[in-house]
């Protein structure tokens, strides 16, 4: 399954034992449609996102980024503390795609020398 959202925020790194970590994040998919009355209806659907294959990976899930996923998704249910029922979407992630960068890669690129060498007010046109 493929999805596309944005990161809700910076992605945290677990060590869940002494030779695995996890990267943990969460993506937000926004969606609208119109329902019978033809009033316009916006819906969006958070995913708890884990990619098990490399912590690197952290350093572009920043806050505002888009990305596409391919994984699968599970459903979990539990109770909270106040009684009341809730669910949740997993996303195991297997493959990440980065479409657009949030604030803090964007800071990350330009100190590290990976953006273009062009001046601030050079223009492409």
């Amino acid at each position: 399954m493929n999805i596309i959202g944005r990161v809700t925020s910076d992605a945290q790194i677990r060590n869940v034992s002494n030779s695995k970590t996890v990267v943990n994040f969460s993506v937000a998919i926004n969606d609208s449609y119109k329902n019978k009355a033809g009033e316009k209806v916006e819906q969006t659907t958070y995913f708890n996102c884990a990619y098990w294959i490399s912590a690197k990976v952290a350093k572009i899930l920043t806050k505002g980024s888009l990305v596409e996923l391919t994984g699968t998704v599970s459903a979990r249910a539990w109770t909270g503390s106040d009684w009341e029922a809730r669910a949740g979407l997993n996303f195991n992630t297997s493959q990440i795609k980065l479409h657009g960068v949030g604030k803090k890669s964007e800071t990350a690129q330009t100190t590290t020398g990976t953006s273009n060498d062009k001046p601030e007010n050079d223009l492409p046109f």
